[in-house]
């Protein structure tokens, strides 16, 4: 037997020798607190959910979370130190949470747990941080103790980690077996953090957030981080999304603030006023080869695309970023659209989009410029091959993407420019979005906000518009 072994045996030996000399603890049991099953490495935000609800709060486990203060991108639950934090914030006093017990001395271990016992005798549960099961190897885990059976000489304690884990009982001696945490062959750790109300706890009214909160983006990228080849990758957060890549960290970082953030605030300054209510991903690879490579293993999908591509089914944008970030901006519009105006049809969605591949700031606002898609759309006019707007905005979006999607893409583009130069592109969105039960084409809506019936004459001016365009 090894030493640590012999000294867990020594410790129960002399726990169930002691006791106050064969006096039985008396029993305890604190009644009214739920029992709630964990998110992904939330066991002591759960904890501490359960005594909450059972003071008629309803807040949950992320907002126990959103309270520590720590930081979501390390996609990990709270350790004791942020545990702590959290619950002072909320209003919990959690005692000296850090314990300390000899390992040749036993009786320590029996002191710790009187004073876990007085504290219930009072009404006072304890969080205690201790093994999952076989010391010293095994997990450490957060249970909430809620009481104690005398005759029968066990703990009670709620088990966050499994459904229908509450009330679960355990012998007192092997409470005590798995509750020191062994960083130290002779000097054991013992945590405890006692959910003893204050008068501020008391006082307070404690609310949940609403939208996105930290514990949403912490518990996304534990499971963004399952999804990562092993190494190369550095993750992100710019609300509301993550950016991933293979780029050097310095050159994402500089990415996701100068091409993310940018346009995520510029675009809602103009056009979307409502944020997203999911967490998306940018994937930005760093070359063809990346690109085609991980969008195969992380996604199975084979891109149609070499720039990069929205998609829905995986929540994401998958971008290989060696193209530019014209492209990454394009698909930055289409889930803003999807939130703000999900009836939008293809026709305007991509005329946003495809307005933005080229941008700059032009008195604080984003602003579309000529780009490469002009050069066939001018042939387009010049061959008289270019649809009435009559036609465009009365596509479906199979016939959008399907046929001739090229001259679409640059039809939709170039009305949506035009409007833009004339200073009604910002204003035609936010009336189509108003009108477009009556008008889900938005042809009704252009016609107003040009101000004529007359589409065929407006379409013979935009044509000359175009025609006097240059890129580059």
């Amino acid at each position: 037997m090894n030493k640590t072994k012999l000294l867990i045996a020594a410790l129960v030996i002399a726990g169930c020798a002691d006791a106050f000399a064969g006096q039985m603890y008396r029993d305890a049991l604190i009644e009214g607190i739920p029992h709630v099953t964990q998110k992904p490495d939330f066991c002591g935000e759960a904890c501490v959910e359960m005594y909450l609800r059972g003071k008629g709060f309803k807040v949950d486990q992320d907002f126990v979370f959103d309270q520590s203060g720590l930081d979501p991108l390390k996609g990990r639950g709270c350790y004791t130190p942020e545990l702590a934090r959290a619950m002072k914030n909320i209003g919990f006093d959690a005692g000296d949470v850090w314990y300390f017990a000899a390992a040749d001395k036993p009786a320590q271990m029996e002191a710790q747990w009187r004073e876990l016992h007085r504290d219930l005798l009072r009404g006072v549960p304890s969080i205690v941080c201790m093994h999952y099961d076989n010391p010293p190897r095994a997990s450490e885990h957060f249970r909430l103790v809620v009481g104690y059976d005398g005759k029968a000489d066990e703990v009670i304690y709620h088990e966050p980690a499994e459904e229908g884990g509450g009330n679960r009982r355990m012998r007192r001696q092997r409470f005590i077996e798995l509750w020191p945490l062994m960083y130290q062959p002779d000097r054991w750790t013992v945590i405890r953090l006692r959910l003893d109300p204050s008068h501020r706890a008391q006082d307070n009214v404690l609310t949940a957030a609403t939208g996105l909160t930290n514990a949403d983006y912490a518990q996304h990228i534990m499971r963004l981080k399952k999804k990562l080849p092993a190494e190369g990758f550095t993750i992100l957060i710019e609300r509301p999304f993550v950016v991933i890549g293979d780029e050097k960290p310095e050159v994402l970082k500089y990415r996701a603030r100068k091409t993310v953030r940018w346009a995520v605030d510029k675009l809602k300054q103009d056009f979307f006023k409502k944020d997203l209510d999911e967490i998306l991903d940018i994937w930005l690879f760093k070359d063809n080869e990346s690109y085609r490579k991980h969008t195969k293993s992380i996604f199975n999908d084979d891109p149609t695309t070499p720039f990069g591509y929205y998609s829905p089914q995986h929540n994401a944008l998958i971008m290989n970023i060696a193209t530019g970030g014209g492209t990454l901006v394009h698909e930055i519009v289409h889930p803003f659209m999807r939130a703000n105006f999900p009836a939008c049809p293809a026709w305007f969605n991509e005329g946003i989009g495809s307005l933005y591949e080229q941008c700059r700031e032009a008195g604080g606002h984003i602003h579309g410029s000529t780009n490469w898609r002009l050069a066939g759309l001018q042939k387009a006019i010049q061959a008289k091959q270019v649809p009435t707007f009559k036609k465009l905005t009365s596509t479906t979006d199979l016939q959008f993407y399907s046929r001739d999607s090229g001259t679409n893409y640059a039809h939709a583009r170039y009305l949506c420019y035009y409007l833009q130069e004339q200073g009604l592109l910002v204003k035609f969105y936010h009336e189509f979005v108003a009108n477009h039960k009556d008008d889900p084409t938005g042809y009704e809506t252009l016609k107003k906000i040009l101000e004529t019936d007359d589409i065929d004459a407006f379409q013979k001016k935009w044509e000359s518009f175009v025609l006097r365009l240059t890129f580059p």
